[in-house]
């Protein structure tokens, strides 16, 4: 009887061509990818928060059995896509096999699809998500016969998917498509800024923004990380350690006298902090969505890119709305509009986001904020002062009262003295 370990002979050439078979199946690892799985670690926190539940795009969630109730919806709008553009099958199918290799480049792991399954994967997704942007934003379609442009709940399930960092495509590979079917007079990115248009308003950007950038992004998430992105500073604080753990919360600089106003400008991380006022932008509607956004474009940015602006504003509001106390307050300054979460939820969003948030202590983008907020709870006088109208000056009667009190002192003080000089 043969014992575990004993040795064995072996086909060594049989060996050898299986694992130059297997060679031959990998694809070179490229410089170019852009589209990331979420480690484990961090899905495991909740895995909702990471999966898509309506649609798959790309690869990989394709073929998931929950997400397959739209594959039929695929392959309809596919049939309308082409009838409509009067486009060739074929040419589309060969566009995409002449890229499948860059294709496969732009995901940060082996894609196991064969060719033929991986090509057909990616036209109907790449047609799908056309499909969707004209539907959305033509007079001319009748949404009437369509179960997902008719169904507004649809839409929003598909629109909260298309933000899963898992859940992308390539955006070249898109308009790559769109130019050679041609299928209406409106660009590729004046399509994609319809659809997105409920963006604007909670994250401060236009429209000409999301189109400026449309053509150097890498997919949806990177295109809206590129709107968010702050004006170049010529500031070199990033480079600079950044000594103090947190800046102070929002109680703690109320309790100081620290007034709250909404920012003037339009860019959503910009925070500014001059003579005893905090500007900080219009958070309207906060909620499950934004946090579902911001989530996703944090993970990117932490595989991805240079900078480091989402993680940063997460950290540093975190800093300053611990509590419900800090949401509430901002609330009452009209900083925060929520209609949809109370304070205790937005307290444990801001919270929840932290948990994947790094503070880069060298190169953390407030530090000159931290530093001036520490310094100006730090001050006596400007607690005092800040006490001294709290307590005396809060309102139009009190301040009236005080004034008087004051009158009143001076004038026994004058009679006083009068007094005296005239025994004198």
């Amino acid at each position: 009887m043969e014992r575990s370990g004993d040795p064995v002979s072996i086909d060594i050439t049989k060996l050898a061509d299986s694992l130059i078979g297997k060679l031959g199946t990998l694809y070179p690892l490229s410089k170019e990818a852009c589209i990331y799985r979420v480690p484990p670690k961090i899905r495991m926190l909740d895995e909702s928060l990471y999966t898509p539940t309506t649609v798959s795009i790309g690869p990989l969630h394709h073929g998931r059995e929950e997400l397959k109730a739209l594959e039929e919806h695929k392959l309809r709008y596919l049939q309308h896509f082409l009838q409509r553009s009067n486009v060739i099958l074929n040419n589309l199918l060969t566009l995409i096999k002449n890229k499948e290799q860059k294709l496969r480049g732009c995901y940060a792991e082996t894609i196991q699809l064969g060719s033929e399954d991986f090509v057909e994967m990616i036209l109907l997704d790449v047609v799908f998500l056309l499909e969707i942007l004209l539907r959305w934003s033509l007079s001319d379609f009748d949404r009437s016969e369509d179960h997902i442009i008719g169904n507004p709940r649809m839409i929003i399930d598909i629109r909260y998917d298309i933000w899963f960092l898992e859940n992308q495509l390539p955006l070249f590979i898109l308009r790559d498509l769109f130019e050679l079917a041609n299928p209406a007079s409106i660009s590729l990115s004046e399509l994609t800024s319809k659809f997105f248009e409920y963006l604007y308003e909670p994250l401060l950007f236009d429209k000409d923004l999301l189109e400026n950038h449309f053509s150097e992004a890498k997919h949806f998430i990177d295109l809206l990380r590129l709107c968010l992105l702050p004006p170049p500073s010529n500031s070199d604080t990033k480079n600079e350690s950044m000594f103090s753990p947190m800046a102070p919360t929002i109680m703690e600089l109320h309790r100081a006298g620290v007034k709250f106003k909404v920012g003037s400008t339009k860019h959503f991380f910009d925070i500014r902090f001059h003579k005893g006022t905090l500007e900080l932008p219009k958070m309207k509607n906060i909620g499950n969505y934004t946090g579902h956004l911001f989530r996703n474009l944090q993970l990117f940015e932490k595989f991805h890119c240079d900078t480091n602006n989402v993680n940063d504003f997460i950290t540093f509001l975190n800093f300053l709305i611990n509590d419900p106390k800090d949401a509430d307050l901002l609330v009452h300054n009209g900083v925060i509009e929520n209609r949809a979460w109370d304070s205790e939820g937005l307290s444990n969003l801001l919270q929840q986001l932290n948990k994947n948030a790094r503070m880069k202590h060298n190169r953390f983008g407030y530090v000159d904020l931290v530093k001036d907020l520490n310094n100006y709870c730090k001050s006596p006088w400007n607690k005092r002062r800040a006490n001294l109208m709290e307590n005396y000056f809060k309102t139009p009667w009190a301040t009236i009262s005080v004034i008087a009190a004051a009158i009143l002192l001076i004038l026994t003080f004058i009679q006083s003295v009068c007094s005296v000089m005239g025994v004198l």
